[in-house]
C-alpha cells in the first residue's frame, strides 16, 4: 500500500450491523426547547485577533503563533472602521506550505482550472503573498458571522454543515464579541449533559448505535505510515480536506499517533527550513511530543482507539 494513501478499516465477516438507539421523543424536544434558550454569546471560547488583507502570509503566521490562537479574522478597510473579508488558521496554512513546496514541480496546465492557486503562485514569485489570498484556501474555514442573538440552534445548523468555527456580532456595532468553535460546543454539551441525566444516559450509548447520519465509525480513515515524510503527511491533509491524519507503524499497521494541521503550522512555519519537510514521522512526532510530555511524560493528545464491541 504506498506510504500517502487513505487506509481502510476492514470489517469482520461475522459482523453484524447493531440495532440504531434514539432519544426519546420527550426527552430529545426537551433538550432542544432548553438549547433555544441558551445564547451563542455566552459560549464564545476564543477571542477575535484581526490582521489587514495585505499582510503577508509569513507575517499572519508569525501572528498566529505569537498571539497563540487557532484562526485570525482577515479585516479590509471600510466606510465605517474595517470589514472582515475572510479567516486565516492552520488549515490553510498548511494548504499554502504545501504549495509553496510542490510549485516547482506544477507545469502551467496543472493551474489552468485552479485561478487562486495562480494567483498565490504568481504573488509568491513576486515576493508578496497577502493573507487576503490564502484566506480559506484550504476550504475548511469558510467565513461564517451569526447575529449577536444567535442561539445553541443556530450554532448546530452551522456546524452540521462542516463549519468549525463562528464569528458573533456585538450588539452595538459592526465588530464581534468573538468566535464560538466546535470544540467550544462540545464542551458546553459535555457540561450540559452532566446536569441532564437523560442526555447523559444516551450519550453513554456506543458511537455505532446512535442514528448519526454522519457518521459511519468503519469508513476509510485517512492515514499514513511512519517513515513517511512530513510533506507527505501535510499533501494528504490538503488533497483530502482534513486536519489531521493518522500514522501508523509500517510493520505492525499499529497506531503510534497523528499529525495535525497545528503541528505544522507550529513546528514546520517556525523552523524556516525546508529539510524539515523531509523529516520522517516518526522522528517528526516525537518532536511534537517532546514539549507536552518534558514535564509530566504524559501526551497532551493521547492516541485513542475505538474498537467495536
Amino acid at each position: 500500500m504506498p506510504a500517502s494513501r487513505r487506509q481502510s478499516l476492514s470489517l469482520s465477516s461475522s459482523w453484524v450491523a447493531p440495532s440504531i438507539i434514539s432519544p426519546p421523543i420527550t426527552d430529545s424536544e426537551g433538550w432542544t426547547e432548553s438549547w433555544k434558550n441558551v445564547l451563542a454569546r455566552d459560549i464564545i471560547d476564543e477571542q477575535v485577533v484581526s490582521v489587514e488583507a495585505d499582510t503577508t502570509v509569513e507575517e499572519a503566521c508569525e501572528t498566529l503563533l505569537s498571539e497563540d490562537v487557532h484562526c485570525l479574522a482577515v479585516k479590509t478597510p471600510a466606510i465605517n472602521g474595517s470589514k472582515c473579508i475572510g479567516l486565516f488558521d492552520f488549515s490553510d496554512v498548511n494548504a499554502f506550505l504545501t504549495l509553496a513546496a510542490t510549485s516547482h514541480t506544477l507545469h502551467p496546465e496543472d493551474l489552468l482550472d485552479k485561478p487562486r492557486s495562480n494567483e498565490i503562485v504568481a504573488a509568491a514569485r513576486a515576493g508578496h503573498v497577502p493573507v487576503r489570498l490564502v484566506s480559506n484556501y484550504s476550504d475548511k474555514n469558510p467565513l461564517e458571522i451569526l447575529p449577536n442573538n444567535a442561539t445553541v440552534i443556530s450554532l448546530l445548523r452551522l456546524f452540521s454543515r462542516g463549519v468549525h468555527r463562528a464569528l458573533i456580532l456585538s450588539a452595538s456595532c459592526g465588530d464581534f464579541d468573538g468566535y464560538v468553535s466546535d470544540r467550544g460546543l462540545l464542551a458546553w454539551f459535555a457540561s450540559y449533559a452532566a446536569k441532564t441525566p437523560s442526555l447523559q444516559s444516551y450519550l453513554s450509548n456506543p458511537l455505532h448505535s446512535l442514528s448519526l447520519p454522519s457518521l459511519n465509525i468503519y469508513a476509510a480513515v485517512i492515514g499514513t505510515t511512519s517513515s513517511s515524510k512530513v510533506l507527505d503527511a501535510m499533501r494528504l491533509m490538503s488533497e483530502e480536506g482534513v486536519s489531521s491524519v493518522a500514522v501508523v507503524d509500517d510493520e505492525t499497521g499499529a497506531l503510534l499517533s497523528a499529525v495535525s494541521v497545528t503541528d505544522i503550522g507550529k513546528i514546520v512555519v517556525p523552523s524556516q527550513s525546508k529539510h524539515v519537510l523531509f523529516t520522517p514521522l516518526h522522528q517528526f512526532i516525537s518532536h511534537i511530543k517532546e514539549a507536552d510530555g518534558s514535564t509530566d511524560g504524559a501526551d497532551k493528545y493521547p492516541g485513542i482507539v475505538l474498537y467495536k464491541e
